[in-house]
């Protein structure tokens, strides 16, 4: 009887070791799980971390991309004018004929701009003006234009108005775009350039009045040492 318990009692503690080695598989297996708990919401608040800075690094790095994706303005030789006197022009209906002193060593420039039905001709007498300086002439009813004066314009094209220069800006000062450091330009691309590789047609788009009627291109203002050239009532308006 004795020889029979304790065979019986050896068969129990038997059926009883897998489970104790059991336990001691998932408390081994548990306790580095619920380690690893904490380390895996850290490797994702770093992944995310990661994509965060990757990405302020990737748009970082487009942004000169982008810049240089954009025409270059200073290129185009933008100044200060003042018409010193204005006609109409005598075989068309909507030209005036402008002399304009925009600094030039040769005296006055003309140039013809189709402004007759936007500004009487008592008003564009004695006018501070901004101009395009270096496109290519062309002939305009018979009289060579050496070059446009900018203006603002509403989108219908029903009310066009000269770009206006702040006072104290001398004729044939040369228009920057930006701030005090943007001041200094590159030499401007000559006639034949801008007409041949069509800078004016790339950089006209670009150009714009801001909601204070502010000139600017690309959202640069368009400056002069006395300040930035203006639109005399037309805010967020094109520019040609």
């Amino acid at each position: 009887m004795a020889a029979l318990q304790a065979a019986r009692a050896a068969r129990v503690m038997a059926a009883a070791a897998p489970v104790k080695s059991l336990s001691g598989v998932w408390a081994a297996w548990a306790a580095p799980a619920m380690l690893r708990q904490p380390a895996a919401a850290v490797q994702r608040r770093g992944a995310a971390a990661s994509r965060v800075v990757r990405a302020a690094a990737e748009a970082e790095a487009a942004a000169p991309a982008a810049a240089a994706a954009l025409p270059d303005i200073e290129k185009m030789d933008i100044r200060v004018g003042k018409i010193i006197s204005c006609e109409r022009h005598p075989d068309a209906d909507s030209l005036y004929v402008e002399q304009i002193d925009a600094g030039d060593p040769e005296g006055p420039r003309t140039i013809v701009s189709g402004l007759v039905k936007y500004v009487p001709l008592e008003q564009m007498q004695n006018r501070p003006v901004v101009i395009i300086a270096n496109l290519k002439p062309r002939n305009m009813r018979g009289i060579k234009s050496a070059g446009m004066v900018l203006c603002a314009s509403n989108e219908e094209h029903t009310e066009v108005e000269p770009l206006a220069p702040p006072e104290g800006a001398a004729p044939g000062e040369r228009c920057w775009f930006g701030g005090a450091e943007d001041s200094t330009q590159g030499e401007p691309a000559t006639p034949n350039q801008v007409d041949k590789k069509k800078m004016w047609d790339e950089v006209a788009p670009l150009l714009r009045t801001d909601g204070g009627r502010v000139a600017g291109f690309a959202g640069r203002a368009m400056m002069t040492s006395a300040g930035p050239i203006t639109a005399p009532s037309l805010a967020d308006a094109c520019i040609s």
